[in-house]
């Protein structure tokens, strides 16, 4: 049987390019190569789509775009089902049979390039076009997970032509301290803990170097807690994990040291308790329209309240990360997970 060509698309312009260099480079390692054909597409931090030829270590230390690479151009001409490459005054076309993007953030994980993918006729590995869009947006997020029965941060939420003052007045509705965000930027960048008016200015003003769009909550009573979903009609629901923190938040020094934190998979509840959040999970993940995988991070209250947090679509996927963690804590391994969400693609 021909080996299927999968465009294994990593890097991106996006805070989180180092991030998803790792993950790309455990996803390479573990795919199927007797069922494979793996096409490294790699998107430079100023943008450029180059074709790499070499091994997964020199995109884990980022030296993969140093030599030997080409130009791509992805049709959007639905005959073509691929690529461009330019080489040496010449170009040549490489079909194409899915896509599987391990991008995280901007332009990567908002919908941004399922939606290039979409115009070409390339199935991809992961949430559609729409799905990546809402989830990407906290405030969108929350807005349906509330709708939907689940209970959200009370926040406000806020874009960069509005003035100063008029989102202090929007803010004097909630209670201190309160976790000031970029709408749409992931691996906690841009995120401020705010303990009063000064620390609220300070935090608003940072969050908009990051995006045009930001939100202000409430902080919630309680701790981290997240369920890894694979599939889109039969789910498959990992054991639920629990981040213990000794200080601060689990921002984006924390999730990829644990210098002062630890994650506990399974987590550190009965039963009972991680059913309900299992099902809350679910309810999120179709009211979100994810499809084929996708991480539910929420909050547990002392008082046993689940409450939303955010959904990562393209959660990290190192041999170390949560979402393959908590799916090995049901028995699947991290090359069978690669393999069921290669063939999901496929059967679109």
């Amino acid at each position: 049987m021909d080996r299927k060509n999968i465009a294994i698309i990593f890097g991106g312009c996006s805070p989180e390019y180092e991030v998803s260099l790792n993950s790309a480079s455990a996803v390479i390692e573990h795919v199927n190569n007797d069922l494979y054909n793996t096409i490294l597409i790699g998107i430079t931090k100023e943008g450029e789509w180059l074709r790499y030829f070499g091994e997964a270590d020199k995109i884990r230390n980022n030296t993969w775009f140093e030599e030997g690479c080409n130009p791509v151009a992805f049709s959007q001409s639905r005959s073509i089902h691929g690529f461009y490459e330019f080489s040496e005054g010449s170009s040549s076309i490489t079909f194409v049979d899915a896509a599987f993007p391990v991008l995280h953030g901007k332009n990567g994980e908002d919908g941004t390039v399922q939606g290039m993918l979409k115009l070409a006729g390339i199935p991809f590995v992961g949430c559609g076009i729409l799905s990546s869009a809402m989830c990407m947006d906290k405030d969108i997020a929350h807005r349906i997970a509330q709708s939907s029965g689940v209970r959200v941060p009370i926040s406000i939420s806020a874009d960069r032509t509005m003035l100063l003052q008029d989102i202090f007045n929007m803010a004097e509705t909630l209670r201190y301290p309160v976790f000031v965000k970029p709408a749409r930027a992931g691996s906690s960048f841009g995120i401020t803990r705010a303990n009063s008016r000064p620390e609220l200015e300070k935090a608003i003003l940072y969050a908009f170097e990051y995006d045009s769009k930001i939100v202000v909550e409430e902080n919630i009573d309680g701790f981290e807690i997240g369920c890894a979903i694979l599939g889109s009609d039969n789910l498959i629901l990992g054991e639920v994990d629990e981040i213990e923190l000794q200080t601060g938040f689990f921002d984006y020094n924390e999730k990829y040291t644990l210098n002062t934190s630890k994650i506990h998979m399974p987590a550190r509840i009965d039963k009972v308790t991680s059913d309900r959040i299992k099902n809350t999970a679910r309810i999120l993940y179709n009211a979100l329209c994810c499809t084929g995988f996708a991480r539910v991070d929420m909050f547990l209250t002392p008082k046993g309240e689940i409450v939303f947090n955010e959904v990562n679509t393209i959660p990290g996927f190192t041999a170390h990360s949560r979402y393959p963690n908590m799916l090995r804590g049901v028995g699947l391994s991290f090359a069978s997970i690669v393999d069921r969400l290669i063939r999901m693609a496929m059967e679109k």
